[in-house]
């Protein structure tokens, strides 16, 4: 599966999306890399005040990977969020 986010929105929806499809809780995705069921929450829905760290936690529980591509905004799509 490959799926873009531009906006931490887009991030979030897309790690519930995936969480819920392989039918874990957050209680569950939580416990698989020592997180707080809050912490996979707040991903979720407020994912642009989480931290990396976590987020790479739950990535790994979701056994996701994040591949980050830094481009200047003349090249990006025209997502105006920030």
């Amino acid at each position: 599966m490959k799926t873009t986010a531009h906006t931490p929105r887009q991030l979030g929806h897309i790690l519930r999306g995936q969480r819920k499809s392989q039918a874990l809780t957050q209680q569950t995705a939580a416990e698989i890399v020592g997180l707080l069921p809050k912490t996979i929450s707040k991903l979720e829905l407020a994912t642009e005040t989480s931290t990396i760290a976590s987020l790479y936690k739950l990535l790994s529980a979701l056994e996701l990977e994040l591949e980050l591509v830094v481009q200047s905004k003349s090249q990006a799509s025209s997502s105006k969020e920030w």
